[in-house]
């Protein structure tokens, strides 16, 4: 007789569940025993150990960013489960679709303070609010798995599932008997993709038929739908800027393409949103409002899967509720495609402008190497079928502004929860995910040394399995929390404070040699274009170590010229750094 365990997961198998990202415990002894009775068959249900249960998170996230499908992910009970939450609620803020099975105590413990003994619905009940349960009977897994799953799919967002580890060796019950109390769940989450009515298309179509100088924001929940942007981008004679998350929704070497926005936006996006007239938001969340058009300045349009996202950001005209593509689809036999292209090609040399002047700073002097340079010089390097993690940081701002991303290349980032230690474990996801294409991760220090490093202990033991090769590591070794410092100095106007910005030196080649892998470390900036390509070429994961100037301001040009005031008043207040900081603000502006 099969166990609660192996039910368990042959319900994962038939929702179509690969791949289950955990650490293991005493609490889920039941379910690792069930994973073990499985090993040999011929089903591709895999555990994969990480080093961290945070990291088990991450990778279940990136996963669902990557794959589309719902990533799942295993700890046991009291800390592996407390540590799933940074990763869960990576998942949430950024709208994916992920699963986390948890162990809990026996039940005859529970509510006695028992060892590792936590309220586990307490604990989750924000950060899988939409379904949260404790299995107390065999008879409810089936409905539990049935239904964490098709809400996780349906409503993009994380469920769980606590199941005590008695109930987990206890005999499955695959079908409840068919008596007054019990339910009989299926398999299977709806596919189709929304569509507002025609009446509310033609009524967004008309408030952007009538704009004069549209702008349209595209945010991740636009994936997909590349070929309905571009065509809508025509019709109106738009530029689109891009939030972070959407960074590979529409490629870069599209001359209306304005880039990142925010602070760390292009100069392009920040002038297109202030001289807008009609703002069109396709799938984003872009929580800034200081870089979207002022209230009464612009129309808006917005087309979100997610009603409670709509006129959230700004106050919109017309919401449509629906599938970007899908929507984006419906709406352009309504559009009117305009004869007046001078909003267009004001757009296009703000965007040829833009690219000329980070290109320019990015070969600026530095000591020894500008951070910049190192993502210019890999931008035209990247392969046509590349996956990108970003961390967060300053690599996240020169992935944001830097690299050119071209049609077919996937890219992702912690957006929301714009946690650290992100990188590493979502490009391994990646690689076991899609293990034919190249994947990099561009990481900072302080991430690498929160759990990146730990992460390269799993990426050297799982290469072996990858059909092509390259998956690199790329790591900013400046010593120094940078975005963080230059917060401190740019939105404060306080010195940096060492105790807290300070990092210790670490040789990330050097120990990436160590695991058996790859590893270059590069001080001279005349030298990384080959370290790219050797990178690129090797037939083993590649660490990426380059030494950087932690006083090249993470930030585009115009913003470093806007926070000039800050950066004297925390110079003025005993920045130890203050000649640095001057030269680092003088070549970025």
């Amino acid at each position: 007789m099969a166990t609660v365990g192996d039910f368990l997961l042959e319900r994962l198998h038939q929702w179509g569940v690969r791949r289950i990202f955990g650490y293991p415990g005493d609490g889920i002894n039941g379910i690792m025993a069930a994973l073990g009775r499985r090993e040999g068959k011929d089903d591709d249900l895999e555990f994969i150990q990480t080093r961290h249960e945070e990291m088990a998170a991450f990778m279940a996230c990136a996963h669902a960013k990557f794959t589309g499908e719902v990533g799942v992910c295993l700890a046991t009970s009291g800390p592996g489960a407390v540590h799933l939450l940074n990763g869960l609620y990576d998942a949430k803020l950024d709208h994916q679709p992920v699963v986390a099975i948890v162990g809990q105590q026996k039940r005859s413990a529970l509510g006695a303070n028992y060892q590792q003994e936590i309220d586990l619905m307490a604990l989750f009940k924000d950060v899988a609010g939409e379904y949260v349960q404790m299995a107390t009977t065999a008879e409810q897994v089936r409905h539990l798995v049935d239904r964490a799953l098709r809400i996780a799919k349906s409503e993009r967002c994380v469920t769980c599932i606590i199941v005590p580890n008695d109930l987990q060796e206890e005999d499955a019950v695959p079908m409840p008997p068919r008596e007054h109390g019990n339910t009989f769940s299926g398999v299977g989450a709806p596919t189709t993709a929304p569509v507002p009515p025609q009446e509310a298309l033609a009524e967004a179509a008309a408030i952007l038929d009538a704009g004069n100088r549209v702008a349209i924001l595209a945010g991740a929940g636009a994936h997909g739908a590349e070929d309905e942007l571009v065509e809508v981008a025509e019709l109106l004679g738009a530029g689109v800027a891009k939030a972070l998350l959407g960074k590979a929704v529409i490629a870069d070497d599209l001359p209306f393409v304005t880039g990142s926005i925010g602070i760390i936006g292009t100069k392009a996006s920040n002038e297109m949103m202030e001289e807008c007239d009609t703002l069109l938001m396709v799938g984003s969340s872009f929580p800034y409002a200081e870089f979207l058009p002022p209230e009464g300045q612009a129309r808006g349009v917005q087309i979100d899967i997610d009603g409670r996202m709509l006129s959230l950001r700004y106050p919109m005209e017309s919401n449509l509720v629906g599938d970007a593509k899908a929507t984006l689809r419906a709406l352009i036999p309504h559009l009117q495609r305009k004869t007046d292209q001078s909003w267009r090609e004001r757009i296009e040399a703000k965007v040829a402008d833009s690219w000329r002047v980070l290109g320019e700073k990015a070969m600026e002097p530095a000591k020894p190497v500008n951070p910049q340079r190192v993502f210019t010089e890999l931008s035209p390097r990247l392969p046509d079928d590349v996956i990108l993690a970003a961390d967060s940081g300053s690599a996240a701002a020169w992935y944001a502004l830097d690299l050119r991303i071209r049609r077919g290349m996937l890219a992702s980032l912690s957006g929301g929860l714009a946690t650290m230690g992100s990188a590493v474990p979502y490009a391994l996801a990646a690689k076991l995910a899609h293990p034919d294409r190249p994947v990099i991760a561009l990481a900072g220090d302080g991430a690498m040394q929160m759990n990146g490093i730990n992460g390269l202990m799993s990426v050297a033991w799982h290469r072996g399995r990858w059909t092509n090769p390259t998956f690199i590591v790329l790591v900013l070794n400046n010593r120094d929390l940078n975005f963080v410092t230059w917060e401190q100095r740019g939105n404060e106007g306080e010195p940096k404070y060492e105790p807290s910005q300070q990092l210790p030196d670490f040789s990330y080649a050097e120990y990436a040699r160590l695991l058996g892998i790859d590893g270059e470390r590069v001080e001279d900036p005349e030298a990384l274009g080959a370290a790219w390509e050797r990178a690129l070429t090797s037939s083993r994961p590649y660490v990426l170590e380059v030494v950087v100037d932690p006083n090249i301001p993470p930030l585009p040009p115009h913003t470093v010229e806007q926070q000039k005031a800050r950066y004297e008043e925390a110079i003025a207040k005993g920045d130890e750094e203050a000649a640095e900081v001057r030269r680092g603000a003088q070549a970025q502006s």
